[in-house]
């Protein structure tokens, strides 16, 4: 059992019981003790779902016992987490595959040609989450380790994310934990796009192009980098590296939407206050009026009103004035947001 964890649970605890013995079996806490005037049973298991959702009551004698129920584990790892790592591999290796122009399931052996693309992007998401869940941890705040979504897309998933079983209470914890994992993965995306970039090729613009990338200022200036000089009449097809950091940089900049759950939406919280609510609704406003020219940012806009509701929950210092520091990682995150905006992000 993970020992931050074990202590995570017993200080949540201890404010609820006062806790006479902690026993521990392969998968399993086990507290005992006696409830603190006005508490019940059923009010703390609702109260301790979120930071341990599988909880079981029992009381012997005089004494109530509480027993968690961990997720199983391999390797330290939670079974699920692991298996749908294992699964967005070969997702991903899949239709990095398809990208190189060969089909897995005529030639197995051919899967293997997808590895630079599944590597870069699992490396850039992975980074990204890993960013957030190490500041959680900093912060003493719970999360789980990453899950990533193996899907039957283009680029084989749907993403990653983490799930905080505990609030964030102050405004810094919620800016580092939202601002680390856009600036981790950023950080990847960018020295990916430019070994990717090297390894692109150039060639005579077709007439006609099928889908063509949107370019964010930051795709500007690295191929002003790699390639000076570039004609107007050529084109670059990007190899699969070149691609994975160009998705990176996409899922960075929708990230970084100043919106509800949305690793904006804690940094924009934490340090506009008040004003969130105002910043908020503008970003969706111009969201839709962007899906005029793309309609990939209508898909979007009606994804984050209904997973996120637009609202975002409170901190206990909302108004302590915002130190420099604070102000430092927002200004940083505000300028990878300019960099990777792509107005357009596809091209029919």
């Amino acid at each position: 059992m993970d020992d931050y964890k074990k202590q995570q649970i017993l200080i949540v605890f201890s404010n609820w019981m006062q806790v006479t013995e902690v026993r521990e079996s392969k998968h399993s806490l086990i507290i005992s003790g006696f409830l603190k005037p006005g508490e019940t049973a059923d009010a703390i298991r609702l109260k301790a779902k979120q930071l341990a959702p599988h909880i079981r009551h029992a009381r012997e004698g005089y004494t109530d016992v509480f027993t968690i129920r961990f997720q199983k584990t391999i390797f330290g790892i939670p079974r699920i987490n692991l298996l749908l790592f294992i699964a967005t591999i070969f997702t991903t290796l899949f239709a990095g595959a398809l990208m190189e122009g060969v089909n897995p399931l005529a030639s197995p052996l051919t899967l293997f040609q997808g590895v630079p693309f599944s590597v870069t992007l699992l490396l850039i998401l992975g980074v990204h989450e890993t960013g957030h869940f190490l500041l959680a941890r900093k912060n003493h705040v719970d999360a789980t380790l990453p899950y990533f979504l193996p899907a039957p897309t283009i680029i084989g998933t749907f993403g990653a994310f983490i799930k905080m079983r505990s609030p964030v209470r102050r405004r810094r914890a919620l800016v580092e934990i939202g601002a680390a994992g856009p600036i981790a993965g950023f950080l990847v995306a960018v020295l990916a796009l430019f070994i990717g970039l090297s390894l692109s090729t150039v060639t005579p613009k077709l007439t006609e192009m099928g889908v063509q990338l949107g370019e964010s200022i930051l795709m500007k200036i690295a191929t002003a980098i790699i390639y000076p000089g570039l004609s107007d009449q050529m084109d670059i097809m990007l190899h699969p590296v070149a691609f994975a950091a160009w998705i990176g940089m996409l899922v960075t900049m929708l990230n970084l939407l100043p919106i509800g759950q949305l690793d904006g939406g804690h940094i924009a919280y934490a340090l506009l206050g008040k004003w969130y609510q105002k910043i908020a609704w503008s970003a969706l406003g111009g969201i839709l009026i962007l899906s005029i020219f793309s309609p990939n940012w209508l898909v979007w806009a009606v994804l984050v009103y209904f997973l996120t509701r637009m609202k975002h929950p409170p901190i206990m210092d909302e108004d302590a004035p915002v130190t420099r520091y604070e102000k430092t990682i927002g200004i940083v995150t505000l300028l990878i947001f300019i960099l990777t905006f792509i107005p357009i992000p596809f091209k029919f």
